[in-house]
């Protein structure tokens, strides 16, 4: 009987130790002059997503919109558009059928309007291989969490939005995309999330 305490004593003495350990090591490491990251819960994100998918449905139904230019990001109910409309008509036409999307509370509108002739095949390809280039960048750096941020490339133009973390992550962003070969400019529309 004695031997068995004995061992359960230590059995206990041990896992509370494991349990101090792992607890310590998930304790997220403090950087000195970035502030902490707002959090959302798991029902707000699932909220986004639903709210995402919807407006994409809603832009890609309406035939005075649809296009595949747009990027959609949602944030806390807060959605922003971004990627290029051939003109003013489709833009507003945008805002209005994304604001009529049950669930959304704010639209925040970077689309750009298309300048120039780029229709060629090639020119779409290069765009795409940049936009591709950039991605793979965002995604190989440890400090930017690129998920949340979307890419669109039209004629060497990068267009960066979406919500990020901190200031820090989007002049990261920013860097990395000039740093691309054949990226002429870059465009931050990209948000600090709230």
């Amino acid at each position: 009987m004695k031997h068995r305490l004995e061992t359960l004593a230590l059995q206990t003495a041990i896992a509370t130790l494991l349990a101090v350990f792992v607890v310590a090591c998930s304790k997220p490491v403090d950087n000195p002059g970035v502030p902490p990251m707002p959090t959302t819960t798991v029902g707000t994100d699932i909220d986004d997503s639903v709210i995402t998918s919807n407006v994409k449905s809603v832009l890609l139904a309406d035939e005075n919109v649809r296009s595949f230019d747009f990027k959609v990001e949602t944030r806390k109910g807060e959605v922003m558009l971004s990627g290029y409309v051939d003109n003013q008509a489709q833009l507003d036409r945008a805002n209005a059928a994304t604001r009529a999307v049950a669930g959304v509370k704010a639209v925040q509108n970077n689309v750009v309007l298309k300048t120039g002739d780029s229709s060629t095949v090639g020119n779409k390809l290069d765009d795409s291989i940049t936009t591709s280039k950039v991605k793979a960048a965002l995604l190989a750096d440890a400090n930017v969490k690129s998920f949340d941020i979307a890419v669109v490339t039209r004629q060497d133009e990068v267009l960066l939005s979406g919500f990020v973390d901190n200031k820090v992550q989007m002049e990261r962003a920013i860097e990395i995309a000039k740093g691309i070969p054949g990226v002429r400019l870059v465009n931050n529309e990209m948000s600090l999330k709230k």
